[in-house]
């Protein structure tokens, strides 16, 4: 049987914030169970009003869902933020080298690092492109990558997505609409900006 012990972002035990969500705390302290509420529906208000949804597929039809968003944001202190980014950019650069390799070299293939079936087999793969270069080697421009944590805290990997990800918008949209509903969370932290995300 499988144990499993969720990784709690806010909290280092049931009574005591991290550090980094002390401020955030003794803000929602203050904010009544009423006015958290609607605060919450003025964000659904705002998703529904501003068409943020997504589509849930059953038995061949299409069911309109507007994108949940909790107010309460999830807080990444910089120095984690740092590793994360650093670990990121390694992991892109390796993404990009690898399809530089699949589509002209192979050596990767060669040397059975990879067996040779995984790419040839794969449905994403495609002949017409061997030997075709691209502008700066950049294969993969945007990567959404799923991350999840350990129990432990530790920040791992869950896929990567080589495409443009739609989570990408609804990250900027959740980043508005808190700025709207719930300006007092900004105003006690360094928040780095997302006006740069070309939209």
């Amino acid at each position: 049987m499988f144990s499993y012990i969720a990784f709690s972002f806010p909290k280092l035990s049931w009574r005591r914030p991290r550090p980094h969500y002390q401020s955030l705390c003794d803000l929602l302290q203050r904010v009544s169970s009423q006015e958290f509420r609607q605060r919450k529906a003025m964000t659904d208000v705002s998703m529904r009003q501003d068409g943020v949804g997504f589509t849930v597929y059953r038995h061949d039809e299409g069911i309109e869902r507007v994108w949940p968003m909790d107010p309460v944001p999830r807080i990444i202190p910089a120095d984690e933020w740092r590793l994360i980014e650093q670990g990121l950019t390694q992991r892109i650069t390796a993404l990009n080298l690898f399809l530089q390799d699949v589509y002209h070299e192979q050596l990767i293939l060669r040397d059975r690092v990879v067996d040779p079936r995984l790419i040839y087999e794969g449905r994403f793969f495609r002949r017409e492109f061997m030997g075709a270069s691209v502008p700066k080697n950049v294969y993969i421009h945007v990567c959404g990558t799923d991350l999840i944590r350990s129990a432990g805290g530790e920040y791992l990997v869950l896929e990567d997505n080589g495409r443009t990800p739609s989570g990408v918008s609804y990250m900027l949209v959740n980043r508005q609409v808190l700025k709207r509903v719930f300006p007092q969370s900004f105003e006690r932290y360094d928040v780095r900006a997302t006006d740069h995300y070309p939209a």
